[in-house]
């Protein structure tokens, strides 16, 4: 258990992130989990984390989640390769939830594997509408 929640399995994760791949939501409750999770696991890392090598750099994706899969097809699926995303996520595209939805469902499975940190549009100032 996580923060109350009960952890979904592999196969659940699995099913969730091929979902999230084809770009189609998740329900809300699902979503709901998954940040839920997400915050325990990055609550308790610490501010400088290491990073696995070999390592692709990625950042500034902006919501564009078709570049997002490219970078996957190029590079290679979690968790065969390590992957340390830069921040700025959100913003500009047309799939920012699609993609952050995405990245945190990777960073929830693959722990050890995904390295997310905050840029400057993950914060209030920069997506408050």
């Amino acid at each position: 258990m996580i923060g109350g929640e009960t952890m979904p399995s592999h196969a659940d994760l699995d099913r969730q992130i091929e979902h999230l791949m084809e770009c189609k939501p998740l329900s809300e409750a699902e979503v709901k989990t998954l940040c839920e999770q997400a915050r325990t696991i990055l609550v308790e890392e610490w501010n400088v984390q290491p990073v696995k090598c070999p390592v692709t750099v990625c950042g500034d994706i902006h919501g564009q989640f078709h570049d997002l899969i490219e970078l996957f097809r190029i590079g290679g699926n979690a968790p065969d390769t390590n992957y340390l995303f830069m921040g700025d996520y959100v913003d500009r595209g047309y799939y920012s939830v699609e993609t952050v939805t995405l990245l945190v469902a990777l960073k929830v499975h693959y722990r050890d594997r995904i390295t997310i940190l905050r840029g400057n549009h993950e914060s209030r100032q920069i997506t408050q509408v």
